[in-house]
């Protein structure tokens, strides 16, 4: 080959050598399974170790680093790439590596896309082949391998928990262009180890901000793999902000709540910024123990936007839902549930499902409605325990327009004396209403005037409205409230009206004792039925219960009724009142 092609050439080699997938191809080969499928897709050493264990990733690491050390000492040795070694084309012919490692060429002539890499090992194997060419002092890589270790093996010493692989990697990717300045080595390795560091922080932001949150693996810990460990259930949930005071419970935002309280940092700006954010794991809920003594472990997804922005932004909403659910995927699961407002982005999860192939999405209307139905015998004992008979009783359903807030309707009519259906469109309403008049013996009104609540014994609200729709000037004492809106539709100030009851819709108590840092709003030791759902679902693998789109199953309303008495889960009787909404001025 001519001596000008020779150091070109070396370049394309190392990065088809780096495009060889170890850890994929030792997978497949062990457990005949994809690793791109488990964990958290990587198919780096670390995840490899924690689907598979030590023997193969072992072998995955030193293929890794092997792919990084081999061309780059190859372009340091003269009798390859002729007379002068170049510093520029060694740095390529790294670069080649570690860029064929992140972005595998493998994967892309298979699938047409590129696989998950960040390129640690291989990066490792550069500076081993650099330091073997004589190109960086022997301290390039001995500095930074101490920093790895001393990063993980420390808090082993200090709390008998070892570090964190990520931090680890970030820190020793740090130290080297550190160290090489301090050893006066060549400027284009100091640079060349800059942007590589820089490449690392990069691939590590998401790790970066679990860190910050405290749900950051350790070094031997691992995620429950569906459908391989079978003692542990583990589910995704997507959740947004109900107020700005929900952005401070993560460490990423708390930084500006200083600078928000004060005055230097608007609304409007960080409701904005917000928008920019891409899902984020931000919580473990666990300490679930099913009746059959399965344990039980939720991530938390969010996307920090308030309700508002959820229904003003509806095709972008989409798009952060879909990133979500791939997010999911990446820690392991098969489903995730779409909480609150995120329940009715996209037809109410179809268009979200429909673009995320390998995932599960469900917004719990199933279970949801399967609670509604346990839980309206509760709410018109409430009524006798007054000394009113359900028969005699004024009964409104707010949001009746709606699916849920009909199917309510549907369920009252026969056993209340009068029942007012409350909406937003007149004609809607009454063609409703007319059905019911035809099926059952029931009086039935229908109004727009929220007003109206007021002459009624006991309310249901069912609306998808992001702020409240119920005050006290729309009751009277003693009412019974039932609220099934995501968020609260009756305001806080409700229960300051005398004898008021609020009963919290759709929300059960989980078996075990439920331990979670972030708090979602649904009082201590409970969750939204929507994430009951996702729970089931993930527990019995029944992915093809899942609710999206307008229709709700009787089938699957009844199998998860049946499936959450069978597996422990109770129906909630008290409001714990959350924080009073804030409106983002446009």
């Amino acid at each position: 080959m001519p001596e000008g092609l020779r150091a070109p050439a070396l370049v394309l080699v190392a990065y088809l050598l780096g495009s060889i997938p170890f850890g994929y191809l030792l997978v497949r080969l062990a457990r005949g399974i994809d690793i791109r499928d488990y964990g958290s897709l990587n198919i780096g050493a670390t995840n490899v170790l924690r689907v598979v264990g030590p023997i193969p990733a072992l072998i995955t690491l030193l293929g890794d680093i092997l792919k990084g050390l081999v061309p780059v000492w190859l372009a340091g040795l003269t009798s390859v790439v002729g007379p002068r070694v170049q510093p520029g084309w060694v740095v390529a012919t790294g670069l080649a590596a570690i860029l064929g490692h992140a972005y595998s060429f493998y994967f892309y002539v298979q699938e047409r896309r590129f696989a998950r890499g960040k390129a640690i090992a291989t990066g490792l194997g550069v500076l081993i082949g650099l330091v073997a060419g004589g190109e960086i002092p022997w301290p390039g890589v001995a500095i930074p391998a101490a920093v790895w270790g001393l990063t993980l093996a420390l808090p082993r010493l200090l709390s008998g928990q070892w570090g964190f692989v990520s931090l680890s990697s970030i820190l020793a990717a740090a130290s080297v262009p550190v160290t090489l300045a301090l050893a006066d080595a060549a400027g284009a390795y100091v640079t060349f180890t800059a942007l590589v560091a820089l490449f690392v922080l990069w691939k590590h932001k998401e790790n970066v901000g679990r860190l910050l949150d405290g749900v950051e693996l350790r070094l031997g810990e691992r995620l429950p793999i569906t459908g391989l460990d079978r003692d542990e259930v583990a589910c995704a949930f997507l959740i947004h902000a109900i107020t700005p005071a929900d952005w401070w419970q993560t460490r990423r935002f708390s930084w500006a709540r200083g600078l928000y309280e004060r005055g230097l940092l608007p609304l409007s700006f960080l409701a904005r910024l917000v928008t920019l954010v891409r899902p984020m794991k931000v919580d473990v809920m666990d300490g679930i123990v099913l009746r059959d003594g399965r344990r039980v472990r939720v991530y938390l997804i969010a996307v920090p936007w308030l309700p508002e922005q959820i229904k003003r932004m509806p095709a972008l909403a989409v798009r952060r839902a879909v990133q979500a659910a791939r997010l999911a995927r990446r820690l392991g699961v098969r489903v995730m549930g779409l909480g609150a407002y995120w329940s009715v982005v996209g037809a109410k999860g179809e268009v979200v499902q429909a673009q995320s192939p390998g995932m599960a999405i469900t917004n719990g209307g199933a279970y949801t409605a399967g609670t509604v139905r346990l839980a309206i015998p509760l709410a018109l004992a409430r009524l006798e325990e007054r000394g009113l008979s359900p028969e005699q009783a004024r009964v409104a359903v707010v949001g009746a327009n709606g699916v849920v807030g009909f199917g309510v309707c549907r369920q009252l009519a026969g056993r209340v004396g009068t029942l007012v259906m409350v909406g937003t469109t007149p004609a809607r309403l009454e063609r409703s209403a007319e059905m019911l008049r035809r099926r059952y013996r029931t009086h039935v009104e229908t109004t727009t005037a929220l007003v109206e609540c007021r002459t009624c014994d006991l309310i249901f609200t069912a609306t998808s409205q992001p702020d409240p729709v119920l005050y006290p000037e729309h009751i009277r004492p003693t009412t019974v409230i039932y609220d099934l809106g995501r968020p609260m539709d009756a305001h806080p100030d409700v229960l300051r009206v005398p004898g008021v009851r609020v009963i919290p819709g759709g929300v059960v108590r989980p078996p075990g004792e439920l331990h979670g840092r972030v708090d979602v709003h649904f009082g201590s030791g409970a969750i939204p039925a929507c994430m009951a759902e996702t729970i089931l679902i993930a527990a019995d693998e029944a992915y093809d219960r899942c609710s999206v789109g307008e229709r709700t199953l009787s089938e699957n309303i009844d199998y998860f009724v049946r499936r959450g008495e069978e597996l422990g889960f109770t129906l909630v009787e008290e409001w714990e009142p959350a924080r009073e909404p804030v409106r983002i001025a446009s």
